[in-house]
């Protein structure tokens, strides 16, 4: 046995579009939401390059403190940190040198980290000058180092 379903009714051939005035109330909350959400979205990329230079500043430090080991002293400030990756030709040339890192990272602003030694805050300094490039600076410009 079937159920017979009731025939489906025409409409008319009339199509509704939306009117100039829906589409400027939808453009302006799309505008609104844009203006509430994109400034949050930006901050976190910097706290994101913040914390992505802190993990480096880590382990920049970790290697450091295997060449110390390896050589009961840190990297002369001439060698720089180019030491934990190229065994160093000025100076004193370390007996027990090997590489600690296989390349040096830049800081996620594009520039080299720094290396300080004797260190002005530490036994040793290892930093990025942060988002602008300087020494010092406070909130998103400033420096992130191993003092911190």
């Amino acid at each position: 046995m079937t159920i017979p379903f009731p025939a489906p009714r025409r409409i008319g051939r009339r199509v509704h579009g939306f009117t100039l005035i829906e589409l400027m109330v939808v453009l302006v909350i799309i505008g609104v939401l844009a203006a509430l959400i994109v400034p949050n979205v930006l901050d976190r990329a910097d706290d994101a390059r913040v914390t992505a230079a802190r993990t480096d500043v880590n382990n920049l430090m970790q290697a450091l403190k295997l060449y110390r080991l390896d050589n009961q002293r840190y990297p002369s400030a001439e060698q720089g940190l180019d030491a934990l990756v190229r065994k160093p030709s000025a100076g004193t040339v370390p007996p027990n040198w090997r590489p600690y890192l296989e390349k040096l990272p830049n800081d996620p602003w594009g520039r080299p980290y720094q290396y300080v030694n004797p260190g002005v805050k530490g036994e040793i300094d290892v930093f990025s000058f942060g988002a602008d490039g300087q020494a010092g600076g406070d909130g998103k410009n400033a420096d992130v180092g191993s003092w911190q």
